[in-house]
């Protein structure tokens, strides 16, 4: 099975040398890989470190917060960050709590050698669910402790099919794996491993900590002050037909910020020429915003804290991939309302289930919903709670695993 693996990682560097010729994404990756080595080099790591790998953007932000509680509590401690995927090191690439952050080269039993070698961990964090098997069984041959964070299993990884023996051979590695939930310890338990703690999800500490630390924004406090105002977050075309042809009804008493995914002036206008009431866009505010229907949140960093001026969030993605980030708009307390592509999200299953979010599939339902929203205190009352609840009781992974490993 080693060399299966083995093969598997070689064809892969050949798909990425095909696909950078086409791909600029591809591209970054090929190109970070191949730089990692010389970049190491440079740095000449020489005292122990701790590392904690991150496949992407998004497990980022769920070991983002033991990051900076490491370096709060030891600041003389030195951490190497590492990614898989370019959207998350080519946007990271600086971030100012990590002393060295680098690319991961290929799974190659020799690149996992030379690479811990060279950065000399003390103790490891893999965010979520990155498995890399030269990695992972190098780390244990040289007896460094490997822990899990975040972690969340389905019953359809490999590591629980019949099959699965070989690839169990990587959970072994692991001296303690920090999981979302308790399904997640039922699956690692029916093969034999005991080492887990049902800790949350450290996302949860990272999202309260952004909404406790942002500050006001006066436009968009201004714009909803005394109106019913639905912050549309990260929405796509599917989004925001169903949104401008809501609120080009006009609803006497409601208002609406949307802040779409893709932010280009093309896309904006796009936006705006399907509106048929007022708008502004937060880059160019008019003098009073009040007077206005629609907010056009066309600049990135800002929606995490927009979001509390909301009484309604909804949550863009749902029919296409997947839906965004629910938790941000989860944390104010107010309920979050999205396509039907959000199973795979256990935060939002959670909420769904909990009464705090909700699923639509057409422009009648999402009608009808935000209609018994308004029209009914305590329901919407009721379901902001929920959501607001749900954050406040996930909360906590990240002083659990400080207190247990430092």
């Amino acid at each position: 099975m080693t060399r299966i693996y083995n093969f598997g990682i070689l064809f892969f560097d050949l798909v990425i040398f095909i696909g950078s010729l086409f791909s600029p994404k591809i591209k970054l990756l090929r190109k970070g890989r191949s730089q990692v080595w010389q970049k190491l080099e440079d740095s000449n790591i020489q005292q122990s470190t701790i590392w904690v790998h991150a496949a992407s953007l998004g497990e980022f932000e769920q070991g983002r917060p033991l990051i900076e509680s490491i370096k709060k509590s030891f600041p003389e401690r030195k951490i190497v960050l590492t990614f898989f995927s370019p959207s998350g090191y080519e946007i990271r690439k600086d971030y100012e709590e990590a002393d060295y952050v680098f690319y991961l080269p290929a799974d190659t039993k020799r690149n996992a050698q030379r690479f811990i070698k060279a950065i000399n961990p003390g103790m490891v964090f893999f965010v979520k669910y990155e498995f890399w098997y030269h990695f992972l069984t190098n780390l244990k041959k040289n007896d460094i402790p490997v822990y899990g964070v975040s972690v969340i299993f389905r019953e359809s990884q490999s590591f629980f099919k019949w099959y699965g023996r070989w690839f169990r051979k990587m959970l072994e590695s692991f001296n303690h794996f920090y999981l979302q939930d308790e399904k997640s310890a039922k699956l690692l338990k029916c093969i034999g491993f005991n080492d887990y703690t049902v800790a949350g999800d450290t996302r949860f500490d990272r999202v309260k900590e952004i909404a406790e630390a942002a500050e006001d924004i006066d436009v968009a406090h201004e714009f909803s002050k005394g109106y019913s105002t639905i912050v549309a977050g990260s929405s796509w075309p599917a989004d925001e037909k169903i949104l401008t042809s809501y609120i080009n009804e006009s609803y006497e008493n409601v208002k609406m910020i949307i802040a779409p995914h893709e932010i280009d002036d093309a896309h904006i206008r796009d936006i705006e020429s399907s509106l048929k009431v007022t708008s502004f866009r937060i880059t160019s505010p008019p003098d009073n915003p009040s007077d206005f229907k629609v907010m056009i949140v066309d600049t990135i960093g800002m929606l995490a804290a927009i979001y509390r001026y909301g009484g309604i969030a909804y949550i863009g993605g749902g029919f296409g991939s997947g839906i965004h980030n629910v938790l941000e708009a989860s944390t104010y307390g107010i309920p979050a309302i999205f396509g039907p592509k959000y199973k795979k999200y256990k935060e939002a299953c959670d909420l769904v289930d909990l009464g705090g979010g909700f699923e639509i599939t057409s422009f009648d339902e999402f009608d009808r919903l935000v209609t018994k929203m308004w029209n009914e205190a305590g329901f919407l009352n009721e379901s902001g709670k929920q959501a607001g609840e749900y954050v406040d009781k996930m909360c906590g992974a990240t002083s659990l695993i400080m207190k247990e490993l430092f």
